[in-house]
């Protein structure tokens, strides 16, 4: 996935580039992963958005959401075999004005068939975009650094949009939800020229020994990583019903929910502090415990500080778990050939949880959507067990 030399001049160059491994570059590329997916933070709003302000059944809202990642899954998926071979910048505008021009008509559409094969298209162009970011972003110096800003962006800016879009859209009808994703693309779309060329480097020779991929270990490693995203995403989706069916008020359930995401942010930054110091298995069934704790509490969302401190603690654990599960599959190929496999399935279990959560919850059945989600937090602890205690005892002789 490379740029043309003289064609880059072309459509950036009388713009100032920012250094390409700067603190600033960081910020801009995180906006660029940020913007094929930035319904997935905003998920709660987006579901109870379509509810009250487009007229469409809970079950409906959550079977349009869930269409959105599932074409990202998709969109993701492809972009594992076509990146290279694209020039990244021509390939992200390009991307960027079809998200803005879905996003545009999808305000003026109610139907729930259309909005639903339309975000499914959405989810696939979205999709293709994050892993044209990716790629850039694993050109950098320090694709750490980047990737940490990445989940700042995340939880700072989805912690706004859930603050504040639910209570504009009574006001504004639900094309603001679109019009905010649009918006971010555009300024997105605006950010890309003064991003370096970030030039692919050359292919490595092949050599004569192939990695062995343990796939035991690994498949248990996805189906960690797919149950833990789909029971949370399907909780997620209709936190907000959740508190309103709860007698919460709308204000209350926005503030929590745009504080928990703030504060969410910590979760990643205690596994930069940690990192492998002890171990995988220990930090993960800490985080899935305090998790599964978290998700149980919200069978008693009628009291305001449970519900509040509910999805704090829920928001920190999944910023915790989410980056030891994925970093299971990378360490279980030494090639790196399955990481990309393991943002698949995490992609999936966002768009699946929602799924069906929309069958639950369609029916007011809040109780039985959280003791749905525990018994897949449970799940996911169970498959992720084995690859983890696996991958500590062959790092002990070291």
């Amino acid at each position: 996935m490379t740029d043309d030399a003289p064609a880059a001049p072309a459509v950036s160059g009388r713009f100032p580039k920012v250094p390409e491994n700067s603190l600033l570059a960081s910020v801009l590329l995180s906006f660029l992963a940020t913007a094929g997916l930035f319904y997935v933070n905003i998920m709660a709003a987006l579901v109870d958005g379509l509810i009250s302000g487009a007229g469409l059944t809970p079950k409906a809202a959550g079977l349009v959401a869930s269409a959105n990642v599932y074409g990202a899954a998709v969109g993701a998926l492809t972009a594992v075999f076509i990146i290279r071979r694209l020039p990244w910048r021509r390939t992200a505008i390009t991307v960027l004005l079809l998200l803005i021009s879905v996003d545009l008509v999808s305000t003026l559409i109610k139907v729930p068939e259309l909005l639903i094969a339309i975000r499914f298209v959405h989810g696939i162009i979205g999709g293709l975009l994050v892993g044209v970011a990716f790629a850039v972003i694993a050109r950098t110096r320090t694709p750490d650094r980047t990737f940490g800003m990445l989940l700042v962006v995340q939880f700072g800016l989805g912690g706004l949009g859930l603050m504040f879009l639910p209570r504009l859209v009574p006001v504004f009808g639900h094309g603001v939800l679109f019009m905010a994703l649009a918006t971010f693309s555009a300024v997105t779309l605006a950010m890309l020229p003064f991003l370096g060329e970030y030039r692919a480097p050359p292919r490595p020779a092949p050599t004569a020994t192939k990695a062995v991929v343990r796939w035991i270990p690994l498949v248990l490693a996805f189906a960690g990583i797919f149950l833990f995203q789909a029971a949370n995403m399907g909780l997620a989706a209709y936190i907000i019903g959740l508190g309103k069916a709860s007698g919460l008020t709308l204000g209350f359930i926005t503030d929590s929910l745009g504080a928990a995401n703030w504060i969410g942010a910590l979760g990643s930054v205690m596994v930069v502090i940690l990192g492998l110091r002890f171990g995988r298995a220990r930090p993960l069934l800490l985080g899935l415990a305090l998790t599964l704790v978290g998700t149980w509490a919200f069978h008693f969302a009628h009291l305001p500080m449970v519900f509040l401190v509910a999805n704090i603690a829920t928001a920190v654990t999944w910023a915790f778990v989410i980056p030891y599960l994925l970093g299971m599959c990378a360490a279980f190929d030494k090639a790196g050939q399955m990481a990309a496999l393991g943002g698949f399935f995490s992609k999936l279990g966002l768009a699946s949880g929602p799924a069906v959560a929309a069958f639950v919850a369609g029916g007011g059945e809040y109780q039985g959507l959280i003791t749905l989600a525990a018994v897949g937090l449970l799940c996911s602890g169970l498959a992720a067990l084995t690859p983890a205690l696996l991958l500590d005892r062959q790092r002990q002789p070291a």
